[in-house]
């Protein structure tokens, strides 16, 4: 496999990586004869992300036909998110181009190349795992019946009035033809709620405070479909913010599709009137939801005396939620492919600590080359 790439598909590169390192430690590439796949899992099995870069996002495309053979079987390698992010370090502005090579399907190591403006050319090799644990994972959107568009600058600005150390939000969907019945009060109309979920089993300054923020879809969303019941979804926010950087960075806004608790949550881009047919890569990310539902809390707590307006108001509760379950995630194993995960880097997945760069030397080699070298 040889591949190359510059310019603007060269930074989309980047946010694609950076993306996918806020998710997941662990990056699988699946090279086709038509695009390349990015795909990876966290630990905890309840975020994946993917990404996929059409055989027109690159300069040069090239895959062995006998390496790829049989053809329903894609080149495949994994390599560690941190050492790719250490590759690149070097600010877009400085590079003319980056190189990617993988001379054998079994090669124990990933090639890049980057070449500078300045002439100076940069080699990394990056050890390639030996057991990738993520398989691509295909949700049909057709299978939700309710989704929602916001525009990243909205939805950070929502999540602003929350506390930045939240761990889980809580997006609770109501019927906007069916009305509220304090229809005539601040929260009429509103029929989107957002949520800070605290866990009940601690007992911290932290989750006494409770935050929520209604919202009406006609002033903040650029599309939302929601009929019936109302639903309530609880997932992370570490790997939602991270797409929203990746979504803002792009420049197209957030497409959000749920069906119910317990169900999981697909995030994609949403390009425009042409919904990315004619855009030259895809991203998605799928987030585990909670299995036990927040509605009855909603039901039981007090109503608040006045709203958080669509400017951004923050509204806090002083009373936190009274459920007394713990953190239940549904699992995404369900659809995925049951692979055994890689041991390869355990010390690199999600919650250990960060301090521990001095281990990637080993795996990490550089070389310099002045120009006049070539």
């Amino acid at each position: 496999m040889e591949l190359s790439m510059s310019g603007s598909s060269l930074r989309t590169f980047g946010r694609c990586v950076t993306f996918l390192a806020r998710v997941a430690s662990e990056l699988v590439l699946q090279a086709h004869p038509a695009k390349l796949e990015l795909h990876t899992l966290n630990s905890s099995r309840s975020a994946y992300g993917s990404v996929s870069l059409a055989r027109d996002f690159f300069d040069n495309y090239h895959l062995d036909a006998a390496a790829s053979a049989p053809p329903s079987t894609p080149l495949q390698c994994s390599v560690l998110l941190k050492s790719l992010l250490a590759v690149l370090r070097t600010p877009h502005a400085a590079l003319d181009r980056l190189d990617i090579s993988l001379p054998e399907p079994d090669a124990p190591k990933l090639q890049f190349t980057l070449h500078c403006l300045n002439g100076v050319r940069k080699t990394y090799w990056i050890v390639c795992s030996a057991e990738p644990e993520v398989q691509s994972l295909a949700l049909d959107r057709g299978r939700f019946p309710s989704r929602l568009s916001i525009r990243p600058r909205e939805l950070a600005r929502l999540l602003s009035n929350f506390q930045s150390s939240l761990q889980e939000l809580t997006i609770i969907a109501t019927d906007p033809a069916a009305g509220l019945p304090d229809a005539g009060g601040d929260v009429g109309g509103k029929a989107v709620e957002l949520r800070s979920y605290n866990d009940p089993a601690k007992d911290d300054c932290e989750t006494r405070l409770h935050t929520q923020l209604w919202i009406d879809p006609v002033e903040e969303f650029v599309e939302y479909v929601h009929a019936g019941d109302p639903v309530d979804v609880t997932f992370g926010v570490k790997e939602l913010k991270a797409f929203l950087t990746f979504c803002e960075g792009c420049e197209v806004d957030i497409l959000l599709f749920f069906e119910k608790t317990g169900e999981p949550v697909l995030l994609v881009p949403r390009f425009g009137l042409d919904n990315g047919s004619t855009s030259d890569f895809e991203a998605m990310l799928v987030l585990a939801t909670m299995t036990v539902s927040q509605l009855a809390d909603s039901n039981d707590a007090q109503q608040p005396a006045t709203s958080a307006q669509h400017n951004g108001e923050p509204r806090a509760a002083t009373t936190p939620s009274v459920s007394n379950h713990t953190k239940i995630w549904s699992e995404l194993s369900e659809v995925l492919s049951a692979n055994p995960r890689s041991q390869h880097h355990p010390s690199n997945w999600v919650g250990a600590e960060d301090n521990d760069d001095d281990n990637e030397d080993e795996e990490l080699l550089v070389q310099t080359t002045p120009h006049y070298m070539d």
